[in-house]
């Protein structure tokens, strides 16, 4: 299948081959779209009265042919064909009604149409700035249950309304069988049944085109035996000159301009919510056509671009008083069948209508109403989501279903403006519930489970793990906001009470509010009275997120919380100041060590060997900060740490990665001594750092002499990295639990 841009490309010069597909694309896309729009039409405008049933045939033609042509030659979807749609018929239809209804007295007809018209403008105004905005991607996440409920509150709406034109009666007198009129019963029945069974006959011809002409062969065969059903004047089965007593179809271009010159700043402020409910609904609708398309034609579109395109066809359409409308499945489904690939097809679409309302203008009077309403009532029954009842068999998706129906139950029983307000909430709602639905807390654990890189003595290690409660470090995920901070503060309260450091890790939130920074100062409060703290670490990438970390005073100097890169800083830090406290009075020598104080060194001096490894080493002194070396230089050096610390880093781009930390007593740079090859990391001095340096070629002089120096080095490295490796392994296995 070809892509946009390709699509493009072909607009301009087609092959023949591609032409015809083109010009039998937009025809087939003409015949599902003029009735319907005709149709879309007269259900609105008919409510205000029968005499305005031939104005609401011109609406539906004018918005056929102008979303046809703009919309497809400025937007986004190569294959969509726009045109009016149950969404704009239900939305006006509501407004218009509840304008007849109003609680100070009914709205003069004349002005109802300008209100009407109205609406229109501002939502294609709407929708156009969604497109330049970039909201196309936004309205997309929309809840489906909300989504759903929506149309489905439409369907049923349409077909309330379509059910007193099916019955042929001028009002909604539903309860009084005898006003029933059985000849327009007969052609809609006749309708809806061709509209059904005529996808099961042929698919060449669309199923609206076959059941509208069933409804129309109905109607003349009724009318031989009601011989007065063959008058036009005063006869309210059919639709009627198109014309009326205000002009013929193009009395529709010059009429709405005029009108909307008497509006007031107080006619804009009452009908905003229903522009905005009008151009969500509008846009959803579009841009679900357009991803069922993509998923059958492997194509994309725009959705920004098609926002643009449909906020200007019905802006055009509404200021040359047409109906506004969306893109449609069907009739881009059938456009694309029948060979449509390119915007040139929903341009043709437009150019079609156009033809065929000049050339068939006088017959369209002719058409039944209860034929359009037979067709109404199809798309009605199918726009309703049946498969939202099957939320009903899980308990998990009960509240699914109850967002459903409550946007229905909205929509039917005040209006589709109301339905829009609890929808928004809904959404909230849902929002909500989706948030708090899973923990924020991703892992949670002790210092006993999870320890620093920082290797340190014997000793010092055995306290850490006696004490490792006192240390707690939680890795957040999600929103942190008022929704998620009290199952925050729950989960975290039995931590709190026995902890004295608290590392809050904040890598994988998205997300933040006021309230979850007030309940971060509360944790501090709680643990500088055990002499505590809390500490934050990896705080998220987002600069939004780390400037609002500073404003809301989460970081502000003074209020106790320390940031730090990594996590692993986070822990050696909480550590030390650990040990700091639990250490027992005069420990903690800093004295650099001599040779013999070295693990590794162990038991050299019995055998007279420890003089030869002293004469491989070079004393050296780094400040802090100082590169002891870089990740590839080539060395081959083994260094030995005679005070201080000194940290591996791994760098990664901006950031990096602590492998480990080594103090007095360790050793470090083994790798390169071993292979005498390019250092993997970088080797930084923490503090003021003391070293002996051993050069493996001095090394080697000197062990091809003595060669139980080579034995017993070399023996203790294989055990150190033995150990490291062990320590990796458990390292790795926290990540992957993780």
């Amino acid at each position: 299948m070809t892509d946009v841009a390709d699509s493009d490309r072909t607009v301009t010069s087609p092959p023949p081959r591609r032409l015809a597909g083109e010009i039998w694309g937009g025809f087939a896309a003409m015949l599902v779209a003029l009735p319907s729009s005709i149709a879309y039409g007269v259900a609105v405008y008919a409510l205000i009265g029968p005499e305005y049933t031939g104005h609401g045939v011109r609406t539906g033609i004018v918005g056929a042919i102008v979303l046809g042509f703009v919309a497809a030659a400025i937007g986004g979807a190569s294959r969509l064909i726009s045109a009016p749609c149950a969404p704009a018929g239900a939305v006006l239809a509501s407004l218009a009604t509840g304008l007849l209804a109003a609680t100070d007295g009914p709205v003069p007809a004349e002005r109802i149409l300008v209100l009407l018209a109205l609406v229109a403008v501002l939502s294609g105004a709407l929708q156009l700035i969604y497109g330049l905005v970039g909201g196309g991607r936004l309205i997309k996440y929309i809840p489906y249950p909300v989504v759903s409920g929506y149309l489905s509150g439409v369907g049923v709406l349409i077909f309330l309304s379509q059910v007193p034109k099916f019955l042929g009666l001028p009002g909604k007198h539903l309860a009084a069988p005898h006003l029933w009129s059985w000849p327009a019963m007969v052609v809609g029945a006749v309708t809806i049944t061709g509209v059904l069974l005529a996808p099961r006959l042929t698919r060449a011809v669309p199923a609206t085109i076959l059941g509208l002409a069933a409804g129309i062969l109905a109607y003349f065969g009724v009318a031989l035996v009601r011989p007065e059903l063959l008058t036009v004047a005063n006869n309210p089965l059919v639709i009627g000159p198109i014309g009326g007593a205000d002009g013929g179809l193009l009395a529709a271009l010059t009429a709405t301009w005029p009108a909307l010159a008497g509006l007031h700043f107080a006619d804009l402020k009452a009908l905003a919510i229903p522009a905005l409910t009008l151009s969500v609904l509008l846009s959803v609708d579009t841009l679900k056509t357009c991803v069922v398309v993509d998923s059958l034609t492997r194509s994309r579109h725009d959705s920004n671009r098609t926002l643009i395109g449909q906020g200007t066809g019905n802006l055009i359409s509404a200021c040359l008083g047409g109906m506004p409308g969306a893109g449609t499945m069907g009739a881009t489904l059938v456009s694309v069948e029948s060979g449509g690939r390119t915007r040139l097809s929903g341009m043709l679409e437009g150019g079609f209508v156009l033809l065929a309302a000049l050339v068939l203008g006088n017959w369209i009077a002719w058409v039944p109403v209860a034929a359009l309403a037979g067709i109404l009532i199809v798309v009605a029954v199918r726009m309703f989501d049946w498969h939202s009842f099957q939320l009903l068999r899980q308990k998990s998706t009960v509240l699914d279903f109850a967002v459903i129906a409550t946007v229905i139950i909205v929509a039917v029983a005040v209006n589709l403006i109301a339905a829009a307000g609890a929808g928004v909430g809904l959404a909230m709602l849902l929002f909500i519930r989706e948030q708090i639905r899973g923990s924020v807390i991703r892992r949670k654990t002790t210092r006993s489970r999870m320890s620093s890189t920082q290797h340190r003595p014997p000793a010092e290690q055995a306290l850490l793990e006696q004490h490792g409660a006192m240390i707690t470090v939680c890795e957040l995920q999600g929103s942190l906001f008022f929704g998620t901070t009290d199952q925050l503060r729950t989960e975290l309260t039995p931590d709190l009470s026995q902890c004295r450091w608290l590392i809050l890790d904040l890598r994988r939130v998205s997300a933040m509010d006021y309230t979850a920074a007030h309940l971060f100062a509360e944790f501090e409060t709680d643990l500088a009275e055990r002499g505590g703290g809390l500490l934050f670490s990896r705080l998220p990438v987002r600069r939004d997120l780390r400037e609002y970390f500073a404003q809301v005073g989460a970081l502000r100097h003074g209020s106790g919380g320390r940031k730090f890169e990594t996590l692993d800083d986070a822990l050696q830090w909480a550590e030390d100041r650990l040990l700091d406290d639990l250490r027992p009075a005069g420990t903690g020598d800093e004295s650099p060590l001599e040779m013999a104080g070295f693990d590794l060194c162990r038991e050299f001096a019995t055998d007279q060997t420890l003089a030869a490894l002293e004469s491989c080493a070079v004393a050296r002194s780094y400040a802090a900060g100082q590169a002891i070396f870089k990740a590839g230089d080539t060395s081959d050096e083994l260094l030995l740490i005679r005070c201080g610390v000194v940290r591996i880093v791994l760098p990664l781009g901006g950031t990096y990665h602590n492998l480990a930390s080594f103090g007095r007593g360790d050793f470090f740079g083994e790798i390169a001594f071993l292979d005498r090859g390019q250092r993997s990391a970088n080797a930084i001095a923490t503090t003021a750092v003391d070293i002996f340096a051993i050069s493996r070629a001095r090394f080697d002089e000197m062990s091809h002499a003595q060669p139980v120096i080579g034995v017993k080095v070399f023996a203790r490295l294989a055990r150190s990295l033995s150990l490291r490796l062990r320590r990796t392994d458990a390292e790795l296995r926290t990540f992957y639990d993780a």
